[in-house]
């Protein structure tokens, strides 16, 4: 009996392994520690007041962001939507309808994950390649539906916390103080951080940072011998 019970469970154990991808999927905190790059993101699913003085921001300041939006409001705000591509910024899929993705299923988040697909390629005729999970999650679940997808799991090393609406010098003092080589920056559409962004974008270049998108970021990533798994900052 203990003999057919290992069998069962050896049997089993190879066909979970069989399951797995070659590759673990891993989420991105940042690029290359090695270049003096920065990446500013925009996790969009509220604030449509506020983005076209962003857009204006970053226009004047001649630097392309990257714009992590959920399909729900890009159903909602197609022209804003299409704006932001317009612009040459860059597009990401921040799922489709907010939910907190470990509490889905790999179904269910690549379910969310597809259906925002279908909503941004309709809009900019492009197909998002990156994903910023709702809240942050990503769990196994939401590693692997992004991974089955065909996305790379984008999170960030400098958090702006501008959703709590703080003063604008708290935000910009938030990304100042902790700017590094590769840092990915997390941002919000919100009055404050409208006001802080100019202040943002003055003295990271000020220091020497050159503004880029997420994934010219990634591309310094190659010769890292841990690309991308490098704790938060």
């Amino acid at each position: 009996m203990l003999c057919f019970s290992l069998l069962a469970w050896g049997y089993w154990y190879n066909l979970s392994l069989q399951a797995l991808p070659a590759v673990q999927p891993q989420p991105i905190y940042q690029g290359s520690s090695r270049e003096k790059e920065i990446a500013l993101t925009v996790n969009v699913f509220w604030g449509e007041e506020y983005l076209p003085q962003m857009l204006d921001i970053l226009e004047k300041e001649k630097v392309q962001a990257t714009f992590f939006i959920g399909g729900q409001w890009a159903e909602q705000f197609p022209g804003l939507t299409r704006k932001i591509h317009q612009k040459g910024h860059e597009i990401g899929s921040h799922g489709y309808a907010h939910p907190h993705p470990d509490q889905l299923s790999v179904s269910g988040n690549l379910q969310d994950i597809r259906r925002a697909e279908e909503v941004l390629v309709k809009i900019t005729g492009e197909r998002p390649k990156l994903f910023a999970p709702p809240y942050g999650e990503h769990g196994p679940a939401v590693l692997q539906a992004a991974w089955e997808a065909g996305y790379r799991t984008i999170l960030w090393s400098v958090d702006t916390v501008d959703w709590q609406r703080p003063e604008p010098q708290v935000i910009s003092s938030r990304v100042l103080e902790k700017a590094h080589n590769g840092a990915i920056v997390l941002m919000h559409p919100t009055a404050p951080t409208v006001e802080a962004l100019p202040v943002i974008i003055k003295e990271l270049k000020a220091r020497g940072y050159r503004l880029i998108t997420v994934s010219h970021l990634l591309r310094h990533l190659e010769g890292d011998q841990q690309p991308g798994t490098t704790n938060k900052t």
